[in-house]
């Protein structure tokens, strides 16, 4: 499989941790199961750019998992795992390129190895690998459905594109936050900055007994 990674042999390392992971992401497992059964991605093939981490890593064996074929690289190089992108290119079997602090010039490389698999589907943290697609990458864009961008600050790129007209394709913003208390996000915060998975792991009881705790804590107020 091509890819570019820091080294091949941290997937054991790798494993673990991204095992550890898949515990906390129960949601996510259930619909990785459904998606072996179902196979609802089946012939599409899907560019991503995402923070790679045993987290991310969880999501691309739900996609494969699904039959699409994959390939990802890093939307930030400082959050890259090496060992969680050696496991995805050695145990999982795709096209990954990524390596933690890599230059500016091997980021969009990067990018335009992904995108060589003259994706279907892209999934974005930022909007670099849609932008490259409508810079340099035009071509490839009537092969594509639709598209997926994580932050607000990608949306922000996005939505001005669609204003000029240039957005050639349907984009979903995946986190519009807006109907979520901001006290709850200082709890989703804190977990993440420890390397607690939090997607796919809270119930609703539990993110409502978070709220009443931080309306108890004046210290957590914006």
């Amino acid at each position: 499989m091509d890819c570019d990674v820091a080294n091949i042999d941290l997937s054991g390392a790798g494993q673990l941790r991204v095992e550890w992971a898949d515990i906390q992401m129960p949601v996510l497992r259930q619909i990785r199961e459904q998606f072996e059964k179902d196979k609802p991605l089946a012939g599409q093939r899907i560019a991503a750019c995402l923070h790679v981490t045993t987290e991310t890593a969880n999501l691309m064996k739900t996609l494969v998992a699904g039959g699409a074929e994959v390939r990802l690289c890093a939307s930030n190089p400082l959050s890259t795992q090496d060992d969680a992108a050696a496991w995805l290119a050695r145990d999982l079997g795709i096209g990954v390129f990524a390596v933690h602090g890599e230059d500016r010039d091997t980021y969009y490389r990067h990018i335009n190895a992904v995108l060589d698999m003259q994706p279907t589907i892209t999934i974005d943290d930022g909007a670099d690998l849609i932008s490259t697609l409508h810079s340099d990458r035009q071509a490839l864009i009537p092969n594509i459905i639709a598209g997926m961008e994580e932050t607000t600050t990608g949306v922000i790129r996005l939505r001005a594109m669609a204003a000029d007209g240039a957005l050639r394709y349907p984009l979903v913003a995946v986190n519009e936050w807006s109907h979520i208390p901001r006290r709850r996000l200082v709890w989703r915060g804190r977990l993440a900055r420890v390397g607690f998975p939090l997607p796919g792991r809270l119930r609703r009881k539990r993110e409502d007994s978070i709220s009443t705790s931080c309306k108890k804590d004046p210290g957590n107020r914006p």
